[in-house]
């Protein structure tokens, strides 16, 4: 069974940056296509980034190209979301999921992580 285990999250001022990691196990990172989904309260689960396995493919939310960049390191079974110039619309909780569909879409996912919050101030 994947476990994955995100963290990185916090609380930032407009402008700001942090920097998610998700911790996985099963060498899932080499295994599945990767992804960072956010939910803010009332709004559906949305896709922020996704990177494949084997060749590295990447695939941006438009709301996160030119600010977020999503990667992984094979040898630490962790992906990562480094996120510059933070805005208050992406304070969500922020999960990381594996599955084996190249797609964007929540349903599409096989495994979860329990999120990490990121709130944005103005």
């Amino acid at each position: 069974q994947v476990q994955l285990v995100e963290s990185g999250g916090g609380s930032v001022q407009a402008g700001g940056s942090l920097r998610l990691s998700c911790a996985a196990s099963e060498n899932a990172v080499n295994t599945y296509h990767m992804a960072w989904f956010r939910q803010a309260p009332g709004k559906e689960r949305e896709g922020v980034a996704m990177i494949s396995t084997g060749i590295t493919a990447t695939l941006y939310a438009d709301s996160a190209k030119g600010r977020f960049t999503i990667s992984r390191d094979n040898t630490k079974d962790t992906l990562y979301l480094q996120m510059n110039s933070l805005k208050p619309e992406d304070t969500a909780m922020y999960y990381c999921a594996a599955g084996y569909r190249w797609s964007m879409r929540a349903a599409d996912f096989d495994y979860w992580g329990q999120g990490t919050q990121v709130t944005v101030s103005s």
